[in-house]
């Protein structure tokens, strides 16, 4: 390693990143060890805990870690975030989000066809990652996308619930959420959770790059 402290690489590797990164990909890219790594995730941990003001904090979900707004700074984030994701994408934004780890064939199936037009957006902006599960893909959201939303954490199924929780204030549900945030011309229809397969692992499903349908 350089002369640069690893904990502040780590730090800003995983603020740059914008979704969770597992020891081992950490490891790979920094050529460091697990051991060095791990040990030193957890010092960092430890010292933004300490880190007097900080906004960010260190979580370890599922062995795999993620920068995220600490949950208390929630109702001081500024929902203006979202207004920085073009009109037409947030209603297959808020049905990811909603959804996640959504089918991209369930969203096909309740926006039609531009649903692969509106992931590849997401995509192409950070917002969303798209994922193998079998010959099909999963959506969830990165990091970037719930700063743009003020939503105070990063981690997918954390979303997800804040998603539903303040869904569920307003009465309403998945669809009729992104409804209303869409631009008035999305018809989205009911379709049924695609499940996840057994052997489905967010934390180790290959990202899809490549903008295949």
């Amino acid at each position: 390693m350089s002369e640069i402290d690893i904990r502040t690489i780590l730090e800003g590797v995983l603020f740059g990143a914008g979704r969770s990164l597992s020891v081992e990909e950490l490891a790979e890219s920094m050529e460091a060890t697990h051991s060095e790594v791990l040990s030193n995730l957890e010092s960092l941990q430890h010292t933004m805990k300490r880190r007097p003001g900080g906004a960010l904090q260190l979580t370890s979900v599922s062995g795999r870690w993620v920068m995220e707004v600490k949950p208390k700074l929630a109702d001081h984030m500024p929902s203006s975030f979202r207004t920085e994701i073009p009109q037409r994408l947030l209603a297959a934004a808020a049905l990811i989000a909603y959804h996640q780890p959504m089918a991209q064939s369930q969203l096909v199936d309740m926006i039609g066809q531009r649903a692969y037009e509106h992931v590849r957006d997401l995509a192409h902006l950070g917002l969303i990652d798209r994922r193998r599960d079998g010959l099909s893909r999963r959506l969830t959201t990165t990091r970037r996308f719930a700063e743009m939303f003020g939503c105070p954490y990063a981690e997918s199924k954390k979303v997800r619930k804040w998603f539903r929780e303040h869904a569920a204030k307003m009465g309403m549900d998945g669809a009729e959420l992104a409804a209303s945030l869409g631009d008035g011309a999305e018809e989205i229809q009911d379709a049924p959770e695609v499940p996840v397969s057994e052997d489905w692992d967010e934390s180790s499903a290959e990202i899809i790059e490549d903008d295949e349908e």
